[in-house]
């Protein structure tokens, strides 16, 4: 094998001659790019934002169990040791990480979606896309497709996150217009009735520039909301959420389309029975990046008890698991791999390298993902890429002070 541990330096940061060794310097480089009002609306959470922290936090809490003299010399020289086969069979991606839905990627990089579509295509990773982008859907779905004619061999999808508004007729047009456009899936969020408390938001009076705008939603009657600071655009969300949704809407969508539904903000066990009972293709574990209520537990805390459910329930298909917030570090998805995940969504480490070198960062960000958890599985002496909780043995979960 090849010593990949000492990557070279990256010298196309303008403005910093900051190294990039880690997702921690791609933070602190994208905080020298960004307006303070865009980094706090990236970095922000809810409240006192303790959720937030602990995300992180809960990671550095579980310490790893590695085993020695195993023979893992086939990680050094096989590309596709940490390749995953996702929905099924439907989706395959070079390594487990996978792109979450964020918002307005045009307030990190001039050309946003299009570039983190770019970047997906070049990781062979999954980017999921944010009803609440600054790019029509149809012309991320476009510059994905030429991405994948310029890489043949990448496998890339997109996979389109949903919103259902009270106008069932606009939500409906949306999937439909995402199902033509090519997307593979809907991601379905599920821990949004309302926005949450971020105070940074107010504090800076949030708003998107003037030539810009949530191109997906234009249509929804968000013209307006455009014009003033962030209290416009959250009356719009509480006019417009639908906050009466129930599980039993889930076979509303159903109907109306064919695609793959996949539930975006699971935290529990009670909720996880209610979503594999309602028949859904996958669960992500989220807590929405701490931005909806504060003092939740962290996702990986809460990731257990739903894999338990999951796995111990009998259904006709795999029902996938993902889990977002935190993962700064190889070893933090290899943790959440060995605990049952399938596959981690990372969201703030794409933004920091969208901003600091818009598709080159984010393809940067995912090959120092890579380099850190392949070394990690090696370290621990995994002789194939853990799965399906089987592989709890490699973790030490730390006990309760309560």
């Amino acid at each position: 094998m090849q010593d990949s541990t000492l990557p070279k330096a990256n010298t196309n940061t303008p403005q910093s001659s900051r190294i990039l060794l880690n997702i921690e310097d791609y933070h602190q480089a994208a905080k020298e790019k960004l307006s303070k009002m865009t980094y706090d609306y990236y970095r922000s959470g809810a409240d006192d934002e303790l959720t937030l922290q602990d995300n992180i936090n809960a990671y550095q809490r579980i310490k790893l169990r590695p085993r020695v003299f195993v023979d893992v010399s086939h990680h050094g020289t096989n590309s596709d040791t940490c390749s995953v086969t996702l929905l099924n069979g439907q989706t395959t991606c070079s390594l487990p990480i996978l792109i979450a839905p964020t918002a307005m990627h045009r307030l990190a990089d001039d050309r946003g979606e299009l570039s983190t579509a770019r970047a997906a295509v070049r990781a062979n990773t999954v980017m999921m896309l944010s009803s609440l982008s600054t790019t029509r859907l149809e012309d991320v779905a476009h510059e994905h497709q030429q991405a994948l004619k310029e890489y043949p061999t990448s496998k890339s999808q997109l996979w389109f996150q949903l919103y259902i508004v009270k106008d069932r007729e606009f939500t409906k047009r949306l999937v439909h217009r995402a199902e033509k456009a090519g997307f593979r899936a809907l991601v379905l969020t599920v821990d949004a009735c309302r926005f949450g408390n971020r105070e940074a938001d107010h504090r800076n009076g949030f708003r998107l520039p003037e030539n810009m705008q949530l191109e997906n939603l234009y249509d929804g009657d968000l013209k307006h909301a455009q014009s003033d600071h962030v209290s416009a655009l959250n009356d719009f969300i509480a006019r417009n959420l639908d906050a009466s949704l129930t599980w039993s809407d889930i076979k509303w969508l159903r109907q109306i389309t064919r695609l793959p539904i996949i539930v975006k903000g699971i935290m529990t066990s009670e909720d996880t029975q209610l979503a594999v009972e309602a028949d859904v293709d996958g669960i992500i574990v989220s807590n929405h990046g701490a931005r909806q209520v504060d003092t939740t537990l962290s996702t990986i805390e809460a990731l257990p008890e739903v894999v338990a459910i999951v796995r111990g329930m009998q259904t006709k298909k795999k029902i996938d698991i993902y889990i977002d917030g935190g993962v700064r570090r190889g070893t933090d998805v290899l943790k959440a791999i060995a605990l049952g995940a399938d596959a981690v969504l990372i969201g703030r480490p794409v933004l920091w390298g969208l901003a600091v070198g818009g598709c080159q960062g984010v393809v940067d960000v995912f090959e120092v993902l890579k380099r850190e958890f392949k070394l990690a599985v090696m370290l621990c002496g995994c002789a194939s890429l853990p799965n399906n909780g089987k592989s709890s043995h490699l973790v030490a979960m730390p006990k309760s002070k309560l």
